[in-house]
This record gives structure tokens, sequence and C-alpha cells, in this order.
């Protein structure tokens, strides 16, 4: 099990950006596909952003295309999520999500593909 620790969430404004990390103390993950899931109060989950092992690859949603941008720094054992043009929908929970993989290039584009999760950042985008 991976213990993942998520950041970087906030009140902000809609058109604001905020950037969301998520580490993994004492871990080094550098074999590890990881996404971003969300979850608003009343809707279902979803998977916003992924990101390969080798970060060459990366998949977004498309309410989110454009907008946030995905990376990691292996070297940090550090993932971000960049989130531009905030917009008041873009009010949720943000988790964090890691998978192993023996691929560098394997990428996860549901979040029930995921089996280790932090605890979430709240982000709330104030219209």
């Amino acid at each position: 099990q991976v213990q993942l620790v998520e950041s970087g969430g906030g009140l902000v404004q809609a058109g604001d950006s905020l950037r969301l990390s998520c580490a993994a103390p004492g871990r080094t993950w550098d074999r590890y596909a990881m996404g971003w899931c969300r979850q608003a109060p009343g809707k279902d989950s979803e998977l916003v952003a992924a990101i390969s092992q080798n970060g060459e690859r990366t998949y977004y949603a498309d309410s989110v295309t454009g907008r946030f941008t995905i990376s990691r720094d292996n070297a940090k054992d550090t993932v971000y999520l960049q989130m531009s043009s905030l917009k008041h929908e873009d009010t949720a929970v943000y988790y964090c999500g890691a998978r192993f993989t023996y691929s560098g290039s394997t990428i996860w584009h549901a979040s029930e593909q995921y089996d280790n999760w932090g605890q979430g950042t709240q982000v709330t985008v104030s219209s």
C-alpha cells in the first residue's frame, strides 16, 4: 500500500489558478502510474487527469481539457495538477491515485483502476 498525501487545495475565485501536489513520503514511485480524481457532492467521482509512469503519456477528461495539466517529478516523488481558468463546477474534493505498473507507458483512464488513494484536498471555486 502506498501512502499518498495531497496538498494545495483552497478557496479561489472563478478564473483563478491553483496547483495541487501529491507526494508519497518515503516511497519511490517511479513504477506507478498516477491519476487525479475528483468527487463533488451529489455527483459521481470523475477521473480528471492521468499520467504514465514515465510521464510521456497523459489523459484528460473532456471537462478539464485545455485547462488542467498533470505532470510528475519522479526525482521528488511528486505529481502535480495545475488547474487554470477554474470554474465553479470544478469545486470538489480532489484525490490522488496510484497504481503499480510494469510498463512505463501504461496509463489508466478510470478511477476504479487505481488501488492507492490519498485523503483528498478540497478545492472550492466561488462564482
